[in-house]
């Protein structure tokens, strides 16, 4: 994997803030999306001295209605994330016949494991070892194995679901045991500010797990999933192999975002 070197550091970008997309409606408007996504992808990895084909573009479906999912798909998009398992269900089933990969990255509960292990191709929020003994026995049952995504609390926000850095060693480490997860790598949402430096102290910590992971070899590939519309050029300047990408895609959601990201642990 190719890192950022030390002298792209200085020229990095600011998270932007979330301007106002367009809701793509036809193969052109997804197209020319994605053609402009890319590019920003692109022009992120020179800055800081990476290969854009090691960067994955996973674009977030969660609340496009199916019938644009499949316009999406004749435009390109072969995989897409959705935060709520049962919407990701539902389009799985509906849309079974274009065979697209899906990716949960919300919050799980336990009780929704079964639901998981029945059609998701990867998941990208596991932050308990209670999850993944659930996850691990769903998947045994099913004769099915999953890629998975370790989230962190690298922001340390209460509102944010995932571990605290001090505990990912540990947690990592105790993985093993549930032989039908494939550890990937590490997730994160970053803090949500206009504050550049905080968000990118977040993009730091995470790459510093990833680092720790992969010598003491429990990280999987050492993949980083960190980066969505508003930040994603400064995760990518960051370490990002996988940016998360909905409304600059998609266009805008009419349902805030405290809908997909339930309350709080503190509040449960």
């Amino acid at each position: 994997m190719t890192e950022p070197s030390a002298a792209s550091a200085s020229p990095q970008s600011s998270p932007a803030p979330t301007p106002a997309y367009a809701a793509a409606l036809t193969v052109e408007d997804f197209r020319r999306n994605l053609a402009a996504i890319r590019a920003r992808i692109a022009a992120a990895a020179e800055r800081a001295g990476r290969d854009a084909a090691e960067i994955r573009l996973l674009p977030v479906s969660k609340t496009v209605p199916e019938e644009r999912l499949r316009t999406a798909f004749a435009a390109g998009i072969t995989q897409m994330g959705e935060n709520k398992v049962q919407e990701a269900q539902r389009k799985s089933e509906n849309l079974a016949d274009l065979g697209i990969s899906w990716s949960v990255i919300g919050h799980l509960q336990t009780n929704k494991a079964k639901n998981v292990a029945a059609f998701a191709d990867e998941f990208q929020a596991l932050d308990s070892l209670r999850l993944a003994e659930a996850l691990d026995r769903r998947l045994q049952a099913a004769g099915r194995s999953l890629d998975v995504y370790v989230q962190v609390n690298s922001s340390g926000e209460p509102s944010k679901f995932g571990l605290e850095p001090v505990d990912v060693a540990a947690f990592l480490a105790a993985l093993p045991a549930y032989s039908s997860l494939r550890v990937r790598g590490l997730m994160t949402l970053a803090a949500h500010t206009d504050d550049a430096e905080r968000v990118r102290e977040c993009f730091r910590v995470m790459r510093h797990l990833r680092d720790a992971g992969l010598q003491a070899g429990t990280v999987g590939d050492g993949l980083l999933s960190m980066g969505m519309s508003g930040d994603f050029e400064a995760a990518i300047e960051g370490g990002s192999t996988c940016v998360r990408v909905g409304q600059a895609i998609f266009g805008a959601r009419a349902t805030p975002n405290s809908h997909y990201w339930p309350e709080s642990p503190a509040a449960r």
